[in-house]
């Protein structure tokens, strides 16, 4: 299982990458498989305000429909395109091609 060391973990097994003064949020490898096929992705806005440990969105699996869980306080400033598009990218890309939202004004 990838496991890469650029980047932060929560308990959630959610990723937290810091890149260009804003973070880059993202599901592990570990709960990718976990879950299996993910075919809807619940997202926030652009513009929503997130609250650490607070429910961001939900990924909804073969196997089960799972919260995700923000990792810190902060502003959504993009979502991922091809993840909303095409969730099972997760899946296939989960450090990559896969993230999720990116944060600014995090604390």
């Amino acid at each position: 299982m990838l496991i890469p060391d650029d980047r932060l973990y929560s308990e959630d097994h959610i990723w937290v990458k810091e890149v260009d003064n804003s973070l880059i949020i993202g599901v592990t490898d570990f709960a990718q498989d976990n879950m299996g096929t993910l075919h809807y992705l619940d997202l926030p806005s652009v513009g929503d305000q997130l609250s650490k440990g607070n429910c961001y969105g939900c990924a909804e699996s073969s196997k089960s429909v799972s919260d995700m869980l923000s990792p810190v306080d902060g502003l959504v400033a993009e979502i991922n395109p091809d993840a909303d598009d095409s969730p099972e990218i997760v899946n296939d890309s989960p450090y990559e091609n896969g993230w999720v939202l990116r944060v600014t004004g995090y604390k």
